[in-house]
């Protein structure tokens, strides 16, 4: 069996790619900044007074770095405009959890926005898990001025069972309808909880009352890796499968193009694109617009 430590070694050489190894050269060749941070909406970082040399340098690796998905971030002058405005699912989770002095995992962390939020909760220590070298590029881009104990692992949900530890919280945001079987995914995350362990997951879902679930024929909101949309009762039972006993949503939420839109940080589409122009409760593909559940889980 292969173990962890194996698939760190190998995944480190995706830093190697020819697309992301001159990111990483522009990383290295960054001052030591002194900065003062601030982990709000905006993840704001300020530098001592810098050059327009220096200021451009930032402004310049951090466009080579395109597409930013999660954030928003400033860094001085430079204000990085991501396609999500992220703050929005934080702030609707945060009345839930309480992480001072636990162990808590984010499964899918993108760049890391949400951890760099977390900090200001003391937990004892936060990893991400991503198997994506641009996002662990950007992350360690931000961090250099955060200077944060962070842990990024370049690895997936299908790691938690052979992780280290296990976590008394975790989250898993987005990442479900990606997945081609949710049920073991959801006993990946039961099994890397403690006991007594929390989940908070959100997934895209479709209204009723049946036991049932969407399985998109091609694409959904042109997102072509989208296997499973449930109903509430349906994503219930998936837990229940999965070994999770206490079940709580926590809330429902359109998604508007408020939170998700294109912007000039990400070079593609997004949500306007997504959906039918003459009836936007429909995506292109006509299935129910996206609608995401929020749940908190435990391992009882």
């Amino acid at each position: 069996m292969t173990d962890i430590n194996s698939i760190r070694q190998e995944r480190l050489k995706w830093l190697n790619f020819k697309d992301i190894a001159p990111l990483w050269q522009e990383i290295n060749k960054l001052p030591n900044y002194e900065t003062t941070v601030s982990l709000d909406d905006i993840i704001t970082i300020q530098t001592e007074p810098l050059e327009q040399d220096g200021q451009d340098q930032i402004d310049t690796l951090a466009r080579a770095m395109k597409p930013w998905r999660k954030g928003p971030f400033q860094i001085n002058s430079l204000f990085i405009d991501t396609e999500w405005q992220s703050f929005i699912k934080y702030n609707l989770l945060e009345p839930y959890f309480s992480l001072e002095g636990k162990t808590v995992g984010d499964i899918g962390c993108n760049n890391g926005y949400y951890l760099f939020r977390m900090l200001k909760h003391k937990p004892k220590k936060l990893v991400g898990f991503d198997p994506s070298a641009l996002f662990y590029t950007q992350f360690s881009f931000i961090n250099h001025f955060i200077k944060s104990d962070i842990a990024y692992e370049l690895l997936g949900v299908e790691h938690l069972g052979m992780y280290e530890h296990k976590f008394d919280v975790l989250f898993c945001l987005g990442v479900l309808y990606h997945r081609s079987d949710p049920i073991a995914t959801l006993k990946s995350l039961y099994k890397g909880l403690e006991n007594g362990g929390e989940l908070f997951l959100d997934t895209f879902m479709i209204d009723g009352e049946e036991d049932v679930a969407l399985t998109p024929f091609e694409r959904y909101s042109k997102i072509p890796n989208i296997y499973f949309i449930p109903t509430i009762n349906a994503l219930k039972n998936w837990c229940h499968r999965a070994g999770f006993k206490d079940v709580e949503v926590l809330t429902v939420k359109t998604t508007d193009k408020t939170e998700q839109r294109k912007t000039d940080w990400i070079d593609s589409q997004s949500l306007e694109d997504f959906l039918d122009p003459q009836n936007p409760n429909l995506t292109v593909e006509g299935y129910p617009a996206p609608k995401r559940v929020y749940i908190k889980a435990v391992k009882n």
